[in-house]
């Protein structure tokens, strides 16, 4: 069975590099984008199982990304988990408005972050 293919969006290159160590050893192949472009780039390119989608990025932030890819017939059914610093309740409904299928804030276990993922990709 193919690995699934988890795209990790964040400027922060120290959490892109712990991310795809964890993921990698939970066995999910990983790809990386560090700014909301090349997010979106990616995610049409390579069509990845799920997102795990920064907010404050540079380009396009990652609710533009998300909304984007969400109201897309193409890109909609792909799970995204924003993964933030912005922890304020209005946050986190409009994570949920532009199609967020989690939001998880930093700083964050990563043993939740891997939970999430494997749920949404149950589903």
């Amino acid at each position: 069975m193919a690995k699934k293919r988890i795209l990790v969006v964040d400027d922060e290159a120290e959490l892109v590099k712990a991310m795809q160590i964890r993921l990698g050893r939970a066995d999910y192949e990983v790809l990386v984008a560090y700014d909301g472009q090349e997010a979106l780039d990616k995610a049409r390119r390579e069509r990845p199982d799920l997102i795990v989608l920064d907010l404050m990025l540079p380009k396009i932030n990652g609710y533009k990304v998300c909304r984007l890819l969400k109201f897309d017939e193409k890109y909609k059914k792909i799970p995204i988990i924003m993964l933030t610093a912005r922890a304020q309740e209005s946050d986190r409904k409009l994570g949920h408005e532009t199609g967020a299928d989690a939001y998880i804030t930093k700083p964050f276990q990563h043993e939740v972050v891997l939970a999430k993922i494997k749920e949404l990709l149950q589903l």
